[in-house]
């Protein structure tokens, strides 16, 4: 199925050019932001909990969907793994054609090199404080309750991951489980990921 998606910006608030074009694309069903919200994003959250394998989702311009080109790559990378297509009309992106699928390529090894910078930034402040003797590294700033939340984030998508596509839960249905935002749940994710990566790394210094 093909779906558009439209927003506007504090500097365009029309919305009918963006509609006129997507209709004339063939969307079948529409999704309009009509407000300008950095990160509220209502209708963008009920286009994402509807989407399936094999859909297409299409905007008149790239910078229409990303509220931040952090937003954009997690969009993209989530995009790739449930098997949705994206095309941007004015940017010359199809990621149903070969050429286009190197987008997606390209914004995977952007997440990538993110997450590596973060690894590495992470695991050299805990070298400086153990240097300096502090044992503990930085504190994380969350608290118990939130850290046992990060671990159940963390077990909930790699459940997911390991279900068939029809049966996969979206980023949007395994945060509402938690009760927590979807920028909250990407943080705890990150959280869980590197308190696992320190603890290896540890455990191997100790033996």
């Amino acid at each position: 199925m093909k779906i558009g998606y439209a927003r506007v910006s504090t500097r365009d608030q029309n919305l009918e050019l963006q509609m006129e074009a997507l209709q004339k694309f063939g969307c079948e069903q529409l999704f309009q932001e009509k407000q300008s919200a950095v990160k509220d994003r209502p209708e963008l959250d009920k286009m994402l909990n509807i989407l399936r394998a094999g859909d297409v989702v299409i905007v008149w311009k790239l910078d229409r969907l990303g509220r931040s080109l952090r937003h954009l790559v997690d969009l993209m990378e989530e995009f790739k793994k449930r098997e949705i297509e994206f095309i941007s009309l004015n940017d010359n992106i199809d990621t149903t054609t070969i050429q286009g699928r190197l987008i997606f390529n390209l914004f995977a090894s952007f997440a990538e090199f993110e997450r590596e910078l973060i690894r590495e930034r992470t695991m050299a402040g805990l070298k400086r404080a153990r240097e300096n003797g502090r044992i503990g590294g930085k504190k994380k700033g969350l608290s118990e309750a939130a850290k046992k939340k990060a671990l159940a984030a963390l077990q909930l998508t790699e459940e997911n991951n390991k279900k068939p596509r029809e049966e996969k839960l979206s980023v949007d249905e395994i945060a509402e489980m938690l009760h927590v935002s979807r920028a909250t749940f990407y943080r705890y994710l990150e959280f869980a990921k590197l308190s696992i990566a320190e603890k290896i790394i540890t455990k191997r210094k100790n033996f």
